[in-house]
């Protein structure tokens, strides 16, 4: 069709822009990313579970040290468990446990003779802790009284000695003992 007379349009044929100088195309939208429900999920799943290990490793460490730790709860307690460390199962770190400064010198004695003697006998003594008599402490010091019963057979024949003794506890953190007298 031609154009109306007078118009100014040209009869130029129209030109076409060559495809080198063609701006580039827009890249198409990038595709929605798909939504990381699983990944949260799992993250949330792993810090409830790491929380939960966290708190029954400090359960377990608590009930672990309560139920190792030795029992220093009441004056007649304390002779009795520092009595068998040292005599019965004749262990020092233990009894240490139980005492101000790490041993008690007069205890201490009294067990070499009785391993004296059970050598010189060629017999072992049974050991039993009797009438032990713990008067209301006051808040820091406390005197506990023990027999100690001594026995074994000897040549066919049971024999038995006692020996009382009188303790004397602190509270340090606890009931220890801090001398030992025979009566």
């Amino acid at each position: 069709m031609q154009p109306p007379a007078g118009s100014q349009v040209s009869r130029v044929p129209a030109q076409r822009t060559p495809p080198e100088q063609l701006a580039p195309p827009a890249p198409a939208p990038a595709p929605a990313r798909p939504k990381r429900r699983l990944r949260t999920v799992l993250a949330v799943v792993a810090g409830v579970m790491a929380l939960l290990c966290a708190g029954g490793a400090v359960v377990g460490f608590v009930l672990y040290d309560r139920a190792t730790a030795p029992d220093r709860s009441a004056p007649d307690v304390v002779v009795v468990n520092y009595l068998q460390a040292v005599l019965v199962t004749r262990d020092d770190n233990k009894a240490a446990l139980f005492t101000c400064d790490g041993s008690v010198p007069t205890m201490d004695d009294y067990r070499d003779q009785i391993v004296s003697r059970e050598q010189e006998l060629k017999v072992a003594f049974s050991i039993n802790i009797e009438n032990v008599v713990a008067p209301k402490p006051d808040s820091s010091n406390a005197v506990v009284t023990a027999v100690i019963r001594r026995s074994a057979i000897v040549d066919g024949v049971q024999q038995s000695l006692t020996d009382p003794w009188r303790f004397e506890l602190k509270d340090q953190n606890g009931w220890r003992v801090c001398s030992a007298q025979q009566m």
